[in-house]
């Protein structure tokens, strides 16, 4: 008998998680890499605002955002912050990344993430189905809160969106609202309610539990910083600071730190870190039953598992430079005003990296030169919600089995 293929996932986040549970499950003898430990605090999926935003097709550059911009950084509560001693290098990522706000752009981004994300919340059921991690997905609804109808009407772009791609919802008024979530503040008086969505109690544990199951399963794991990848006669080498490690295949799948090793085996689209915050507050003494978004302040309040945790907010900064104050501020004025009469016993904050392509779309599939390197990462504000489904999409043609869906649109050397 053949011996099953050795294949390396870079990273373990969801993504990583995701490819290698589904690589496993396709006969796959499997190694984890990474520098830290699935599920802890220094990785991105840990500080996820935890919602599966099945109906987030919408990229975060629109039409109009040009005019916009400068307002979202500059006014007081404005979701938009910059390191500017950092703004040269975000340079040559920032002129194609705004150029992607142009309406058949955006249509294009928006039909390519629709796929991914439509059937998000079976996926990640499937992908948990009796392991540990289960217990941590709750199908619910996701509430995006306005000021008035004219405010929503505002976006009336994107929501033209999310319809044409199928997704539902219902909208609420006035004190029906609060009838949903009785903690919140009176100035939203309209609000627009999304079917068929769901939420990771707590993503740090769910990534965790994943990852117990993929030991379980069979699984290794090396904890180790991957200095390259060398790929040659149909072997590929992950170099570590302290060992070599050889396979049959390797995906990267390490989020924003995935560019500094695919850019070698032909990846062209530029990757940033869009910087990330959340705030917890544990012992609060209000609540909410759904998750919801403030359409207004762009950030995302979520009931976690004995904490409410508010995530979100946008900083371009780098990799390098250590969390700033005032996003996290930002987002304990949003709380206090969503939620009137907060208090809470103690609360926590962190900051993490999305990796941010110029066109919003992840970089799934293999390295044009045919070595055996494959790519799964790139998914911005979606990586959560698209794990499961890109862990899938990748270990089919990794596996070299029939893959259900195309992934033109996700080539790593596309225009971008």
């Amino acid at each position: 008998m053949q011996s099953p293929p050795k294949i390396g996932v870079i990273g373990a986040g969801i993504v990583g998680l995701s490819s290698a549970l589904h690589l496993l499950r396709l006969g796959a003898s499997v190694t984890i890499i990474d520098r830290h430990e699935p599920g802890s605090s220094d990785a991105t999926s840990y500080g996820n605002a935890g919602v599966l935003a099945r109906c987030s097709v919408v990229p975060v550059p629109t039409p109009g955002i040009l005019s916009k911009a400068p307002s979202m950084l500059l006014r007081k509560d404005g979701p938009l912050f910059m390191r500017w001693s950092y703004f040269p290098k975000l340079l040559p990522f920032l002129v194609p990344y705004l150029k992607a706000s142009g309406k058949e752009t955006v249509e294009h981004i928006a039909a390519n993430l629709a796929p991914l994300l439509h059937d998000s919340v079976d996926e990640h059921l499937s992908l948990a189905k009796g392991t540990d991690a289960e217990k941590w997905i709750r199908p619910c609804e996701y509430m995006f809160l306005y000021a008035d109808k004219a405010a929503f009407e505002g976006d009336a772009f994107g929501w033209g969106l999310r319809r044409k791609h199928g997704f539902e919802w219902y909208t609420l008024e006035g004190d029906a609202i609060r009838e949903v979530n009785p903690a919140l503040s009176a100035d939203y008086k309209f609000a627009v309610v999304m079917k068929d969505h769901g939420m990771i109690t707590s993503p740090g544990n769910y990534v965790e539990d994943l990852f117990k199951a993929f030991l379980k399963e069979g699984g290794q794991f090396e904890k180790a910083n991957v200095r390259d990848i060398e790929a040659r006669d149909n072997t590929t080498t992950i170099l570590t600071d302290g060992a070599q490690i050889k396979l049959d295949r390797v995906v990267v799948a390490c989020g924003a730190h995935s560019h500094f090793l695919a850019k070698k085996h032909g990846a062209t689209v530029r990757l940033e870190t869009e910087r990330g915050y959340h705030l917890e507050l544990i012992g609060a003494n209000k609540s909410l039953n759904i998750p919801v978004m403030d359409a207004a302040r762009k950030f995302v309040a979520s009931p976690m598992d004995g904490r409410l945790r508010f995530a979100g907010i946008v900083e371009f900064g780098g990799l390098d430079a250590p969390a700033s104050k005032g996003p996290t501020d930002l987002l304990m004025r949003g709380a206090k005003a969503m939620l009137p009469g907060l208090e809470f016993e103690t609360k926590r904050t962190w900051l993490g990296h999305r990796p941010a392509p110029t066109d919003s779309l992840p970089i799934i599939g293999q390295a044009p030169s045919g070595e055996e390197v494959y790519f799964a990462y790139g998914h911005h504000h979606v990586g959560l919600t698209a794990g499961p489904k890109t862990g899938r999409m990748i270990a089919q043609h990794v596996m070299k089995t029939q893959p259900n869906e195309s992934i033109d649109a996700y080539r790593c050397d596309r225009a971008g």
